[in-house]
Order: structure tokens, then C-alpha cells, then sequence
């Protein structure tokens, strides 16, 4: 009788290596950083450009949740101006995605907020940095004139407890746009808190993350110098 030790233990073996493989093969696409979620919201942003056109030598908003829920026709009504905020968007994500939603409009201002869930995915404030120069280094390749506005990573009752981080995060960027004349560094923080050092919380909704009116006209007026 023949015996199945040796062809089971084969078997066993290759198992063991093919999840070996798998552990330690990195990861490549979509699938590595999870970019397909947005796909659906990508391709809305591309659907809503085949049916209009963006303007030309607009203002495009970028980044995440932050933007997403602006209203800009209500802040700028005179400019011509873009939305493409995604919400829980990181910087990586926004750098993946702007060939198809950002480049293509080839907007004379991008005005960008996203560094926030950066942080609070535990992210360090290097790695926040870094990956706003990739951002930056991708939209000057094709659009080298384009100005590229970062607003600071904003103060928060939600996410206090991560403003040291944040507050290293936003020093390396800023000190990075200084080194370029078509980068800019607004600070949102300082006139975000409170005589305590404290966010404003008249600035903020309910979940004390994301910003009311009041937060949104605020940021509309540090950013009116850059957009004329």
C-alpha cells in the first residue's frame, strides 16, 4: 500500500510557503492603500466633467472633509472655483487620485486642507510633511506655475489630544513652502483658538471636528490675499 505521508507533508509545506509569500510580498495598486474606496467618488467628480467643464484658470479646493463640506460659491461668490474634497481623505490619497481629478482642470490656485487624518491615523508629522511634497513635487511636474495654498492643519476639541503632533506637522510644511515661491503656508491655527490657547468652539459643529460657518468664513478670509 503506498503510503500519503510524503505527498501531505509536500502539500503542508507549500501552503506554509505560499503564506510566507503573501506575508511578505509588499503590496502594489489600489489595494495597498485602500485608494479604491473612493473610486465611486473619483469617478462622480470625473462624470460631473464630461457633462460640464470645469473653468478655466479656476480655484480648485482639495483635500478632505474639510473641503468636501465648504461652500464655496458662499465664501467666493465672485471667483471661479472647484470642489474636490473627498471625506477621510489623506494627503497620499488626494496625490494618488490628482491626475484624474486635479491636473486635469488645470487650475491657476489649488488651495489644499488634508493632514488631518494623517494624524489621526497615526501617522508621524515627517511622514504628514513628506507626503505634501510628493503632493506638491506631482502637481509641479505638469502644472509647474500652478500656486498651491496648504492651510494648516486645524485645532480641534475633537482631536486636541493630537495638536502637538499636528503642530510639528504643520512647522515642516511651513517651512517647506518657504523654500518655494508658488507654495504658500496659511496659519489657521493662532485665530482658531481661544485667549486659553484653547480651539474656539464657536467655530465648530456638533462631533467638534468638522467647522460651522463661522470656522468656514474665518478660513475664507486668511485665504482672500492669495485668491485675488
Amino acid at each position: 500500500m503506498r503510503s500519503t505521508k510524503t505527498p501531505r507533508r509536500l502539500l503542508y509545506l507549500a501552503a506554509v510557503a505560499l503564506a510566507l509569500a503573501a506575508a511578505t510580498r509588499p503590496c502594489r495598486g489600489d489595494d495597498a492603500r485602500g485608494f479604491g474606496r473612493w473610486e465611486k467618488e473619483i469617478a462622480a467628480f470625473e462624470a460631473k466633467d464630461r457633462a460640464a467643464p470645469p473653468p478655466k484658470d479656476a480655484v480648485l479646493f482639495a483635500g478632505s472633509s474639510s473641503i468636501r463640506l465648504w461652500n464655496l460659491k458662499k465664501s467666493f461668490p465672485d471667483l471661479a472655483v472647484i470642489n474636490r474634497g473627498f471625506g477621510g481623505s489623506e494627503i497620499a490619497d488626494s496625490t494618488h487620485f490628482a491626475p484624474r481629478i486635479i491636473i486635469k482642470a488645470r487650475p491657476r490656485v489649488i488651495v489644499f486642507y488634508a493632514g488631518d487624518n494623517d494624524v489621526a491615523n497615526g501617522k508621524t508629522a515627517e511622514q504628514v510633511s513628506d507626503d505634501f511634497k510628493d503632493f506638491a513635487g506631482l502637481i509641479h511636474k505638469e502644472l509647474p506655475k500652478t500656486k498651491i495654498v496648504f492651510i494648516s492643519i486645524k485645532p480641534s476639541l475633537a482631536r486636541w489630544k493630537m495638536v502637538e503632533k499636528q503642530r510639528k506637522a504643520n512647522g515642516l510644511v511651513e517651512a517647506y513652502c518657504k523654500k518655494n515661491d508658488y507654495l504658500a503656508y496659511i496659519d489657521a491655527v493662532t485665530p482658531m483658538l481661544d485667549d486659553d490657547g484653547k480651539p474656539r468652539q464657536e467655530m465648530f459643529g456638533k462631533d467638534g471636528l468638522h467647522m460651522n460657518d463661522k470656522g468656514y468664513a474665518l478660513w475664507a478670509s486668511l485665504l482672500k490675499a492669495y485668491l485675488k
